[in-house]
């Protein structure tokens, strides 16, 4: 192939890649900013494969995670529920672009209800008996959260609460009733969070409207107490700080947790019914009117 064939070639798969794939379906680009960051829906195969190499750098070379050789080729995580979700990222529009594509800092994956019916479900109920839950509560509007990631010098206060406010807007745009999804401990050996884990099962622990257990086979046995007291302190200060967020929140938790090997974590399930999410974050990642839009 001659140089210019080749270049013709290089310019035509960028245009395609920057063509937009995604329906925003009435949201605007932009869902929140602070400073030089701004969170929005990815549209763009460029926009979403740039999500996919933080999710790689995260949990494949900073996480336990281990990569297949696809992944490790393209460096890029991919699966096929991306087809079908919506990608929420933070992009930092001061860090320099390489070939014109944005810089994601942050990102999360979130696939709607009616998405999850007219394809192959929901991607927790690989692990978790989501089916009774959808069951329990026929005509709500389900959201589930994934793929959650930051990328290093991001992790902070900011990058958190743009991915929040996306969240927020997402959820009130879309009428959402229900949210929830997996979300991690570091490390496959669920007795190294053993007060944690406990923590949660008692005064976090899901009523039974809401209670989601795991998959036949797949539940990790829980740490026999050994007699001492649980220091609730010390046993919020291990939780990591995605689930230490959901707990701020007011979320629900499954009594069971699930080891995901391939991962290299263990995953509980957690909950949000937005009616019952406190007001006042609410009001402080959605603005004003956003508690009674959302809790409609």
């Amino acid at each position: 192939m001659s140089q210019r064939s080749f270049a013709r070639t290089r310019a035509g798969a960028l245009t395609l890649a920057r063509r937009q794939v995604r329906d925003l379906m009435g949201l605007p680009k932009t869902l929140g900013a602070l400073g030089a960051l701004d969170v929005r829906l990815a549209t763009t195969r460029y926009e979403i494969r740039r999500a996919q190499k933080l999710r790689y750098r995260v949990f494949f070379e900073e996480g336990g995670a281990r990569a297949d050789a696809t992944a490790r080729l393209i460096r890029r995580d991919v699966c096929r529920f991306d087809r079908v979700c919506d990608h929420l990222i933070v992009v930092d529009n001061a860090a320099p672009r390489a070939a014109g594509a944005p810089t994601v800092v942050g990102a999360y994956r979130l696939l709607r209800g009616d998405a999850a019916a007219a394809n192959f479900g929901f991607y927790s109920a690989g692990e978790f008996d989501v089916a009774s839950l959808v069951a329990r509560h026929p005509g709500k509007r389900l959201l589930e959260l994934g793929r959650s990631c930051v990328a290093p010098g991001y992790r902070g206060k900011r990058t958190l609460e743009l991915l929040w406010r996306g969240i927020w807007a997402y959820a009130r745009h879309h009428r959402i009733d229900v949210m929830f999804g997996c979300a991690s401990f570091p490390g496959a050996d669920a007795a190294a969070h053993a007060d944690a884990l406990r923590f949660l099962r008692g005064g976090c622990s899901s009523d039974a409207l809401w209670d989601v257990r795991a998959i036949a086979g797949r539940a990790a046995e829980p740490s026999p107490w050994d007699g001492e007291p649980l220091d609730p302190r010390a046993a919020i200060r291990a939780l990591p700080p995605l689930i230490k967020g959901y707990w701020r929140l007011g979320a629900k938790f499954g009594p069971q947790a699930v080891v995901d090997e391939s991962f290299g974590a263990t995953d509980v399930f957690a909950v949000m019914p937005v009616a019952e999410i406190e007001p006042r974050y609410i009001s402080h990642f959605g603005g004003e009117g956003a508690g009674a839009a959302l809790a409609a």
